[in-house]
């Protein structure tokens, strides 16, 4: 019986590995193919929001015209960007390679992890796991373009504008540029998908949506603090990543509600 056990383990084991092995190799094949138009990437997604042309400015700046008759954001024409290190190119090419590969493949990675655990679910959690696992990524992939296209254009456009002097030079290390784009970018990403780690919780009867309004005001000085890790110092950039942060704690307490409702008559059917 043990060794019957042991090998079922050691199944498991396999399986698992089979897994990730392709969802690595998901990532390579992806970080592959951005690393040989690691060009055009660089230019126009990478770069993309220190021009006056990224689609956050413009859409921001038709507003301004149509209220005030001025652009509210106009950047300077050249963001200079200079090289200390020797191989620092080579280094911020394999991390965006990386990084886009992660980005690209994640819904694949997690539709990897359902296949993994969805033979050990009953029929009707496995038809309810099918929303869950979509919201994974879905909320993974909102999180990574609202940190692109929200908080990074307003963090560059305060870090270009903001001067305490005319006679400073403004040059722009490439490796500070490339970690506030993936700090800004996967934080974003990893942060959305709280309302995931709420529903996991609540389910096991770790979390209850009592204890969420309870503790609100609490979680809403941590969101801030999570905000300017995640962000530069600036307030405008600090708030801009906070409020959609504070409205996925507000639909996390909504679901938590949902789920613990849902637990509660189905303990009192198990009762009668």
């Amino acid at each position: 019986m043990s060794e019957e056990k042991e090998m079922s383990f050691l199944g498991h084991i396999g399986e698992l590995r089979s897994h990730l092995v392709r969802s690595i190799l998901a990532i390579v094949i992806l970080a592959i193919i951005v690393g040989f138009n690691i060009n055009w990437v660089m230019d126009h997604i990478f770069f993309g929001p220190t021009r006056n042309d990224f689609l956050t400015f413009r859409i921001v700046n038709h507003f301004s015209r149509e209220l005030t008759g001025n652009d509210s954001f106009i950047l300077p024409a050249q963001f200079s960007v200079q090289q200390k290190q020797l191989f620092q190119q080579f280094n911020v090419m394999m991390a965006v390679s990386i990084f886009s590969g992660v980005v690209l493949a994640f819904p694949y990675i997690v539709w990897e992890i359902w296949k993994f655990i969805s033979p050990a679910l009953m029929p009707n959690e496995k038809k309810n796991s099918i929303f869950y696992i979509n919201a994974i990524w879905m909320l993974f992939m909102t999180g990574v373009l609202t940190g692109y296209f929200l908080i990074l254009p307003f963090a560059i456009n305060f870090g270009l504008l903001f001067k305490v002097s005319d006679n400073i030079v403004q040059l722009f290390d490439l490796s500070d540029y490339t970690t506030l784009f993936l700090q800004v970018t996967m934080g974003m990403g990893v942060v959305f998908l709280f309302p995931i780690a709420v529903y996991i919780l609540t389910s096991i009867g770790i979390l209850t949506p009592k204890f969420l309004r309870t503790y609100r005001r609490h979680a809403i000085v941590l969101i801030m603090v999570v905000a300017a890790i995640i962000t530069p110092a600036d307030v405008l950039s600090m708030m801009a990543a906070a409020l959609p942060l504070i409205i996925l704690y507000e639909i996390s307490v909504i679901m938590s509600n949902v789920i613990y409702k849902k637990m509660q008559k189905k303990n009192l059917k198990n009762e009668n």
